[in-house]
């Protein structure tokens, strides 16, 4: 009888432990912003940002240039002559806005594409995480605070974000000020 209420003992605290269930948290705004191939794709986005840009403002600035020799000669010019001149400015200024609108579209759908591509990126990485060191949960915590609290060694966000930097190499490490000032100037510039 007693090795039976042993035995029952033993079945019972094995089948509590099997169910434990082990859970942690990542902090997904600091893994977003230290994650060395963020760093290196915003870099990447910041380069094809001020590029589109400087080739915009070179003809924003060729147009200004016809636009004040239009205004330095439009009085010796014939009433028609002008008419025509001012439709033709206003053709090349719709063509202008035009094509700043697309570019800046066009930058906006990669940066989305890019961020997306990213964030599943991390999610994979976090899936495959929590499979190898057997978690049930892993829950995520960013500026809106989805965790508003949890127990002293759960957070995990430097292991997983130690990991990932090492399995994608890449540059060197930049400052989480450097990443956000680059973050400020894309969002800014699309």
């Amino acid at each position: 009888m007693i090795k039976r209420i042993i035995g029952i003992a033993a079945l019972a605290v094995v089948m509590v432990s099997c169910n434990e269930q082990k859970t942690a948290y990542v902090d997904t705004t600091k893994i977003i912003q230290e994650y060395k191939e963020m760093k290196d794709v915003e870099a990447e986005f910041t380069t094809k940002s001020d590029s589109a840009r400087q080739r915009l403002d070179a003809v924003a600035r060729e147009f200004q240039q016809e636009v004040q020799q239009y205004q330095a000669e439009m009085g010796s010019m014939s009433e028609s002559a002008r008419k025509e001149k001012e439709g033709e400015l206003m053709q090349k200024q719709q063509m202008l806005q035009q094509q700043q609108q697309m570019v800046s579209n066009q930058l906006r759908e990669e940066s989305a594409a890019v961020m997306d591509s990213m964030v599943t990126k991390v999610k994979d990485f976090v899936k495959a995480y929590g499979e190898d060191h057997d978690y049930t949960y892993i829950f995520g915590s960013n500026e809106s605070a989805n965790i508003m609290y949890a127990k002293e060694g759960l957070d995990i966000t430097d292991e997983i974000l130690s990991e990932m930097n090492a399995e994608y190499g890449g540059s060197e490490t930049e400052t989480t000020d450097e990443v956000e000032n680059s973050f400020r100037r894309i969002s800014h510039k699309a």
